[in-house]
This record gives structure tokens, C-alpha cells and sequence, in this order.
């Protein structure tokens, strides 16, 4: 019996993760959407690429939950996107009324499901699904490290001039201006990046890969990222359908690692088919536990916020 799995929002980063997920032939996909006809005429169009691309998943649009009953895993990008100037905290109080109300009803028809959060502001709207499902913490992971880590991946690429393939990086904490890129975990084949590029210019991509969403949205001018963000989250549906138990960074709610508590902080797990299955505690020094603090500190003030409103 074929996996599946529910994609909520019809949006660029939804309708691109349905494609990857049938190109990789992963699973049947639901694609659910508010938008009377989108997620329909999507899922029609992507069927209708199978034959040319040679998959044979099924997909398949809805309006409403009934159809995704007993998801395997449910990718979360419904929400508002950021616009040039706004920041993800801007869009605080309006993502947490989507994500909290899909939160509920996966729920209900998919009790067993493991939940995948794209939606910004990533780390707040992982705490949103968690307290709307009262799921396990192992079953409600946020996609930001990943994204973060291939940015920063992609800027030492270009500008070493190798391979992708050879270049190992690590970025911790909070989706957005406060992530920490760790540079002692970071190499090239093995050769710390201190060794290939001089300080004033590593920090000089640490500052393009914190800023690296945003650079996109001002470039696009109607829109913000969705070809990596999408290859992110569905690099996290292919570790847990195929239980490849991939260790990757992702936002994972902290029971007292790193010394938090009740806080989605992106750090490093195993991703298998029970979610997350080990979250790996770095050695930081000082100056790296200070950089999380502030990213951490972050987090916790946007969750305060929503508390406040009686979230």
C-alpha cells in the first residue's frame, strides 16, 4: 500500500513539494488548498505530467480535510507570504489563525500523521501545530535548517568554486535573522572553511545566508522562495517515508537540550519513520551559546506574544 501524504496549501511552495514528492514517486499526494478549483486544477496537472515523467503516484486537490484522512505525513505551507520590507514576525498573528486551524484538523483525520511546518514565522507556527494537535514532540518538526544550511552551502560553492557535493555546513537556532551558521562544523571535503576563506569574507556570507530569504523576496517583488524551501521539506518526507534516518537540522521542541525548555529551536536530528528520533547536542563555546541565546530569546518572544493573546 502506498504511502501518502497531505500537502496543505496550493501556493508555489505547496504545488512545487507535490511535484517532488510524485517525481521521486514517495507517495500519493493530497494537495488541500481554500481556494475553490486551485489545488484541484493542480493535482490534475500534475497527474497529467506522469506520463511524461514517468511516475505513478495519484494526486489529488481538495477544498476541505476529508480526503487526507490517515495521512502518513502532512507538510504545512498554507499561510500569508512575506512581502518586500516585511519580516516574518510581521506575519505572526495571521499564519498562527491558518496553522492552527489545519493543525486541528489533522488531527482529527490523521491522528497518526507526522507533521512537517514550512509556514512562517517557522519556529512560532511549529508551537502553534504542537499545541493545537497535542502531538508527541517527535511527530511536529519545522523545515528551516535545512534551507538555511543549503543557502549557506550554496554561497561557499560559489564562492570556492566547488562541488556542492563537497560542502558540509551546519546552521542552528531560529529561522530568520538570528541563525547561527556553525562555522566549526562547516568544511569542504574535510578542510575547515577557516582554512579556505578568510575571516572578513565567511562572515560576509554568514550575513547573505541570515539574510538569504530576503534577498529573494526583494528580488521577486510579488513573492518570496519556494524551488529550496520545497526541496528542503521533502528531503524531511523522503528521510521519514523511507526511514533513512538522515541527521539534518530542523526546528525541533526542546525538553531541556541545549538548556531550553518548550521552545521549537532549530539543532540537529535523526529523521526517521517515527519523526525525530535523536536530537544531537553540539560542544558550543561561549561565543555560539551566546548566538543561540539571542536566536532562542527570539522564539520565545514571538511565543509570548501569542500567549498573550490567549494562544
Amino acid at each position: 500500500m502506498r504511502k501518502k501524504v497531505t500537502v496543505v496549501g496550493g501556493g508555489n511552495v505547496g504545488a512545487t513539494c507535490a511535484l517532488r514528492i510524485a517525481e521521486k514517486e514517495l507517495a500519493d499526494v493530497v494537495i488541500v488548498d481554500i481556494m475553490e478549483g486551485v489545488p484541484q486544477g493542480k493535482a490534475l496537472d500534475l497527474m497529467q505530467s506522469g506520463p511524461v515523467q514517468g511516475y505513478d503516484c495519484t494526486l489529488t486537490g481538495a477544498n476541505d480535510y476529508e480526503s487526507t484522512a490517515n495521512s502518513d505525513v502532512v507538510v504545512i505551507t498554507a499561510g500569508f507570504p512575506r512581502k518586500p520590507g516585511m519580516s516574518r514576525d510581521d506575519l505572526l498573528m495571521a499564519n498562527y489563525e491558518v496553522v492552527k486551524g489545519a493543525a486541528e484538523q489533522i488531527a482529527k483525520y490523521s491522528p497518526n500523521a507526522i507533521i512537517i511546518v514550512v509556514t512562517n514565522p517557522l519556529d512560532a507556527m511549529c508551537w502553534t501545530a504542537w499545541k493545537a494537535t497535542g502531538f508527541s514532540r517527535n511527530r511536529v518538526i519545522g523545515m528551516a535548517g535545512i534551507l538555511d544550511t543549503a543557502r549557506f552551502r550554496t554561497f561557499i560553492s560559489m564562492e570556492l568554486g566547488v562541488s556542492m557535493e563537497n560542502v558540509v555546513a551546519m546552521v542552528l537556532g531560529g529561522h530568520g535573522d538570528t541563525m547561527v551558521p556553525m562555522l566549526r562544523y562547516s568544511s569542504v571535503s574535510g578542510i575547515p572553511l577557516t582554512d579556505l576563506i578568510p575571516a572578513d569574507r565567511l562572515e560576509e556570507i554568514v550575513v547573505r545566508t541570515r539574510n538569504g530569504g530576503a534577498e529573494i523576496v526583494k528580488l521577486l517583488k510579488t513573492g518570496s522562495a519556494f524551488y529550496a524551501p520545497a526541496a528542503g521539506a521533502v528531503e524531511m518526507v523522503e528521510s521519514i517515508l523511507l526511514d533513512k534516518k538522515k541527521v539534518v537540522p530542523c526546528a525541533a521542541l526542546l525538553e531541556g537540550e541545549y538548556g531550553y525548555n518548550g521552545l521549537f529551536v532549530g539543532v540537529p536530528v535523526k529523521l526517521g519513520s517515527n519523526g525525530i528520533e535523536k536530537i544531537y547536542e553540539l560542544n558550543l563555546n561561549e561565543a555560539e551559546k551566546a548566538m543561540l541565546k539571542v536566536s532562542a530569546d527570539a522564539v520565545d518572544e514571538l511565543i509570548k506574544v501569542l500567549q498573550s493573546k490567549g494562544a
